[in-house]
């Protein structure tokens, strides 16, 4: 059994199962960030990049020229796409913004939402995903003892963006993914929410409710149709910018009315649930870890604030049991069969099928093709 040991950089700890440290104790993430990322956002926090950023959003607007919408979002309420909606608001860009409705928002949520679109002048699009077949879905995740039970929310949000992008003949996607807040999370903690292959065969052997309406979004419609027949870009708009998690969050506050929500993706009542109470019982480890290590590598949060943030359970404690009922019962099991699902063995996503070698291979062309524009000097 290894030996308990934590990041003497970051917080990043053996709850990840495939960490490895240097000499000095320092961990493989903070190693991975350094080689990888830090140049970028260390030009991205100084400002570098914006003209970069304004170039493009200039391309937009001409592009969509004619048309009544520029650009694309996914608009969760939370943060990072709540910041996004007033930076690109700010630069005039014409933005379609885009919510899933997967039955398990917050109040809280949605009234940021509605505050946004209207301070913002941004129209907004809602899909209501069918609930019986995405608790169906989520139950199957449950039920195969795996970590990321976010899967089903993030797939069906991505295939809804790029389904509504095309009907309206939008090119730009704006993304929320960004590197000042989420540069370090392990693999085995969250797999790719993108691999359908690995989706239907969770739902295949655990689900209980034919998949009719559900969006979904196949490999070769993610990497070849839509960026190749459609020219549709992702874009990444906080990695242009000096994005500074605390920053923004006052801002959206005094600009849109934004409030506060607790925790990372906690605008969902269910990505809450499973993050602070289902991951760290159930797996052992505590995403907040992951989270506090992506703002200590940006310069946002020191080692000693998060150890003693640390310190507090994830959870409340004079209120879990309820939160446990509440959720057992929308999802539509006794609290006997759900606490079942909690005591059982947990599983890797690796015990399943996936297109995880398809996935590495397409990362390994991507960066290929990379490195020979940059010999080229393209």
């Amino acid at each position: 059994m290894t030996a308990y040991q934590v990041c003497t950089r970051c917080v990043m700890d053996t709850s990840d199962p495939e960490i490895t440290f240097d000499d000095a104790g320092v961990c493989s993430h903070c190693h991975a960030f350094d080689r990888t990322m830090r140049a970028e956002l260390e030009s991205a926090q100084a400002g570098r990049l914006e003209p970069a950023l304004d170039a493009l959003i200039e391309t937009m607007k001409a592009e969509g020229r004619g048309k009544p919408y520029d650009a694309i979002m996914g608009l969760s309420g939370g943060v990072d796409s709540s910041y996004i909606a007033w930076l690109v608001g700010q630069k005039g860009l014409r933005v379609l913004a885009v919510h899933c409705d997967s039955g398990w928002n917050s109040e809280l949520a949605v009234a940021n939402i509605e505050n946004i679109v209207k301070k913002i002048g941004f129209d907004l699009y809602t899909e209501v995903i069918d609930w019986e077949e995405m608790r169906d879905l989520q139950l199957a995740f449950f039920r195969a003892g795996l970590a990321n039970c976010d899967i089903p929310q993030d797939h069906a949000f991505m295939a809804v963006l790029y389904k509504v992008a095309k009907k309206h003949g939008i090119r730009h996607i704006l993304s929320g993914s960004n590197l000042s807040t989420e540069s370090i999370l392990p693999l085995s903690w969250g797999y790719n929410a993108l691999d359908l292959r690995h989706l239907r065969a969770v739902h295949k052997r655990f689900g209980r409710v034919k998949l009719k309406t559900f969006p979904v979004l196949p490999m070769w419609k993610r990497y070849i149709l839509y960026p190749f027949f459609h020219g549709m870009r992702f874009v990444r708009v906080l990695n242009y910018v000096p994005y500074y998690k605390d920053r923004a969050k006052k801002l959206i506050a005094d600009e849109l009315g934004w409030r506060d929500y607790g925790g990372k993706h906690y605008e969902s009542i269910f990505t809450k649930f499973f993050q602070s109470y289902y991951l760290p019982v159930k797996f052992g480890f505590d995403k907040r870890r992951a989270h506090y290590a992506s703002l200590i590598v940006s310069n946002q949060m020191t080692r000693d604030q998060a150890l003693a943030q640390l310190q507090q359970l994830s959870y409340d404690p004079a209120t879990i049991e309820g939160d446990k009922e509440f959720v057992a019962k929308k999802m539509g099991v006794s609290a006997a069969e759900f606490d079942a699902i909690m005591e059982s063995p947990p599983h890797s996503y690796r015990d399943y099928p996936s297109n995880e070698g398809l996935f590495e291979f397409k990362d390994w062309v991507m960066k290929s093709l990379v490195r020979k524009r940059v010999r080229r000097g393209v």
